[in-house]
């Protein structure tokens, strides 16, 4: 099934976050990535969701999330329009005799170490799910001790922008 980007803003109050994603799992919708921030205006959120499902079920649940309340507009993203990324911490064993070379595949993806101990270090990895992998690939070898993702983001290319009032307007 395709994967589907949803940016929807929401009013800053608590409570939306469980209400949202109850309406997800109420329909047994799996929610494979979920980011949450505040935007420009502080009294608003922005969520960007990725699900996998067809258009016709991503279509039903759009329209029901624009029925929620605390809802303001709710938007899905052209993946082709889209910038789309993704941190990543990712914590390596490393070794005197390993060190560098982890160094060396770091610097290769653009990347950076955060954090270095006498057994680890921990990478900072920023980018879209093809870069992380390939580098969450390239790392294997030295043992991964843990990962965290914090789910993507994405923004409209260009002068787009999601308006927050919800109108036909783009």
């Amino acid at each position: 099934m395709p994967k589907h980007i949803l940016s929807v803003l929401v009013e800053n109050h608590p409570g939306v976050l469980s209400r949202v994603a109850g309406l997800f799992s109420r329909r047994g919708f799996n929610i494979d990535s979920l980011a949450v921030g505040v935007t420009e205006n502080p009294d608003i959120s922005r969520m960007t969701i990725v699900v996998d499902g067809d258009d016709h079920i991503v279509e039903q649940v759009s329209k029901q999330l624009n029925k929620l309340i605390d809802v303001i507009r709710v938007k899905r993203l052209d993946p082709a329009e889209t910038v789309s990324r993704e941190l990543a911490l990712i914590k390596v064993n490393a070794t005197a005799a390993t060190r560098s070379e982890i160094i060396q595949i770091v610097e290769i993806f653009r990347d950076k170490i955060v954090d270095v101990s006498k057994n680890t270090l921990t990478i900072e990895a920023c980018g879209d799910a093809d870069k992380l992998k390939a580098l969450e690939n390239m790392l294997q070898q030295f043992g991964i001790k843990e990962i965290v993702r914090t789910g993507f983001i994405s923004i409209e290319r260009g002068s787009k922008h999601i308006k927050a009032k919800n109108n036909n307007e783009d």
